[in-house]
């Protein structure tokens, strides 16, 4: 929107779907009904990326975390210990595939592309956190705006543009998922829910194969369908307004 009315100069915008199986499906569905419309209306480029294999083929998230034989554990899993185990989602799915978009149309550490990410001031922490690829040039369109831009702005902006807000863009098996959105997903979406434990299950089937302790798609250490409850009926200890740690390359979320 920001681009649209000439407040930004940014004629390219880049969606990495990290898979038709795995973004959530209210992300692909406003993709497709309303941002990819807006985007033509008004002249914007408006990319959508996959990662691809060698021989040329999509692979998706989802795919390689149930890949038969497949051990690879690229999310954020909470391990029974309750710490964050590694992840190579971001790097692997966004990232990459990204980058391999800008130096394919010439960027490079001799000209780097300028690149901007959409953090907001209510989490300008995440700044910090990010790291500048060598082939481009990082700056923060809604912290340079003046004034800079709080997400109850972004909300205005678009409301005011006859569009309706999206909803948060990730996985819909992310780890980092609030309890609350886990627990509105099982009110709302259930057959989702449910596909979401099913995963976990099969994670944990496999790992307890090979003698691991399970993991978790939450921080309870406990199975996702007996840490969450529905929205209208939280478990003792479900902040709504508790927020998980948060993706902070800002590649993940809208």
């Amino acid at each position: 929107m920001l681009a649209a009315t000439g407040r930004i100069d940014f004629p390219v915008f880049l969606f990495a779907n990290v898979g038709d199986d795995s973004e959530d499906p209210a992300t692909l569905v406003y993709l497709e009904r309303y941002a990819k419309p807006y985007a033509a209306l008004h002249g914007i480029q408006l990319h959508e990326l996959h990662r691809q294999r060698r021989d040329g083929t999509r692979e998706t998230l989802y795919g390689r975390l149930t890949r038969e034989g497949s051990r690879s554990l690229p999310i954020p899993v909470r391990m029974s210990n309750g710490a964050p185990g590694t992840r190579s989602c971001t790097a692997d799915f966004k990232i990459k595939v990204i980058g391999r978009w800008l130096k394919a149309h010439g960027a490079s550490a001799d000209n780097p592309a300028t690149v901007g990410v959409g953090i907001s001031l209510d989490e300008i922490e995440r700044v910090n956190n990010r790291r500048c690829e060598p082939y481009e040039r990082t700056i923060y369109p809604l912290l340079d705006h003046t004034p800079p831009l709080r997400r109850h702005d972004c909300t205005r902006i678009i409301t005011a543009a006859g569009l309706p807000v999206p909803p948060k863009s990730a996985c819909w098996f992310c780890p980092f998922r609030r309890p609350a959105t886990w627990a509105e997903t099982r009110r709302d979406r259930p057959d989702l829910f449910n596909r979401a434990c099913d995963l976990e299950d099969l994670l944990n089937d496999r790992r307890a194969a090979l003698g691991k302790d399970p993991v978790y798609l939450t921080r309870f250490n406990r199975p996702l369908s007996a840490a969450v409850a529905t929205a209208q009926d939280m478990l003792p200890g479900f902040d709504p307004t508790d927020d998980d740690a948060l993706c902070d390359n800002g590649a993940c979320f809208t």
